[in-house]
């Protein structure tokens, strides 16, 4: 085991978002006696601290990875890849948030503060290679999120969301816990690099269902199949900007713990085949339940736990290609759905929920945002020429011709049943006409859409497009990264 080797020059990312922190736990301090300079501190600071972020961990993504705290941190590239993804997603998060209609004022500084303490969370998750360090990193983020679903003013179903994301995240993290006791007691370490020489095999029972437990507590935030029942429930009751970040912000840190966990795997193996299971289970139940909703949001819900199986199809195959299949993809989920949840929340100004309808006649209010619509459904579903088409591409590639061929199939015509829903946004957006006793048609004629949310739209499709064209670059960085991981 390594010494401490505490070196501040690794930590950036993680020390700018703690000193974000305390900013805005100052601005909730002032808010009383100084309102406008807590309202100031309240937006200036996330916005600061993310692109300060985010470019401190694109500076370093190409050093030569470090383990730090015994080793129990390992800053890498993959790490600084993801902490990059959780600090733009952070940045238009915010950004989304700017000026939430549902929430009262006096508590802005509350909401950005839980926010940027999620984030720290995740940041830290992104370098954790330990298991208690990992359990630590991943409650942080969780409990700072748990305050931010009810904070949707006058709404007695954001008060049961939250309830519900309490209540199910509370039996993931005790299931968690639980086998992390039985890891512990069946290897003796908790530290990955070690665990990577254990046997998970049947025949040490006591290890591998421990190994199982602790994922369920991954599978929760990542809201994979069977662990995705709040999901659905949460994204409607929570407010349009607080449902955009449960629904992007905690799966970026699901993914980076799954690829590090990957490691762990054997193709063949009883755990890689029922993790193979899950992801086919998890696609089409999630498609099939999408198909029924006529909330948006609700759609959204679904389809994520359809997008969680996605990832796994990238993990099972444990090479380097698939792991970097699998982080690819995490990023093409974060844009797409940003995307459409700055949609959603621009449409709805006033913050209600929307339904397929309410974007009729989306094209003549404002073409600029039923574009990126169009950008964002057809990448979801996976047509080219989106970042969603190339990334399930390298999934499937991955998978295929190591065992999981029936896998690849699952996928394909799970992609062929989600052209179905997601392509009714587009339908709704471009074909339709609002009834006239309807809040589409009531808005049509309103200039609702400011120049900041057409540029934020404009922005996140190009960047939807142009990962889809070229994406080489990326991949090949998250590629180079992934092959440090495996022995």
């Amino acid at each position: 085991m390594s010494a401490l080797n505490f070196q501040w020059a690794s930590l950036w990312p993680e020390t700018i978002f703690l000193g974000a922190i305390i900013v805005l736990f100052l601005a909730v301090i002032a808010q009383n006696r100084a309102p406008a300079l807590a309202l100031f501190l309240s937006k200036a600071a996330p916005l600061v601290a993310s692109l300060a972020a985010a470019m401190m961990a694109v500076c370093s993504m190409s050093n030569e990875p470090v383990s730090l705290f015994f080793d129990a941190y390992r800053v890498d590239g993959l790490s600084q890849f993801f902490k990059l993804l959780i600090a733009g997603g952070y940045l238009v998060a915010c950004l989304n948030a700017w000026a939430p209609t549902t929430l009262d004022p006096p508590k802005r500084a509350d909401y950005f503060l839980f926010l940027t303490l999620s984030a720290w969370g995740l940041t830290l998750l992104a370098s954790a290679s330990e298991l208690v360090t990992i359990y630590l990193a991943l409650e942080l983020a969780s409990y700072s999120l748990y305050i931010l679903i009810p904070t949707r003013s006058k709404s007695k179903e954001a008060a049961e969301a939250g309830l519900k994301y309490i209540l199910f995240g509370a039996a993931a993290t005790a299931l968690a816990l639980y086998g992390l006791s039985w890891i512990i007691a069946a290897q003796h370490t908790t530290y990955l690099k070690e665990l990577t020489q254990a046997d998970w095999s049947l025949a040490n029972p006591l290890g591998t269902l421990g190994l199982y437990l602790f994922l369920g507590g991954i599978f929760f935030k990542l809201a994979l199949f069977p662990f995705h029942f709040w999901c659905p429930d949460v994204y409607q009751g929570a407010s349009n900007e607080t449902a955009a970040i449960v629904a992007t912000l905690p799966k970026m840190g699901a993914v980076i713990i799954l690829i590090r966990l990957a490691v762990l795997l054997t193709p063949g193996e009883t755990l890689t085949n029922f993790l193979a299971f899950l992801a086919a289970v998890s696609i089409t139940y999630g498609n099939l339940a999408a198909l029924v909703q006529k909330d948006l949001k609700r759609m959204l819900g679904f389809s994520s736990v359809a997008h969680a199986g996605y990832i796994l199809v990238g993990l099972v195959s444990k090479t380097p290609e698939g792991l970097a299949a699998a982080a690819f993809y995490a990023l093409a989920y974060l844009l797409m759905n940003l995307l459409v949840f700055w949609i959603i929340s621009r449409i709805a100004y006033d913050g209600r929920n929307l339904t397929y309808d309410s974007l009729n006649g989306l094209a003549k209010r404002s073409p600029i945002l039923a574009l990126a619509l169009a950008a964002g459904a057809f990448s979801l579903v996976g047509l080219p020429p989106t970042v969603g088409f190339i990334g399930k591409l390298w999934l499937l590639t991955s998978a295929w011709g190591h065992g999981y061929d029936w896998l690849v199939i699952v996928v394909c015509v799970n992609s062929a049943i989600a052209i179905f829903y997601y392509l009714s946004l587009v339908r709704h957006a471009y074909t339709e006409e609002p009834a006239e006793d309807s809040e589409a048609y009531a808005t049509i004629n309103q200039t609702n859409v400011s120049a900041f949310s057409r540029l934020g739209a404009l922005a996140l499709g190009i960047l939807v497009v142009g990962l889809g064209v070229v994406p080489s670059p990326v991949f090949g960085a998250i590629l180079k990264a992934s092959r440090q991981l495996l022995p």
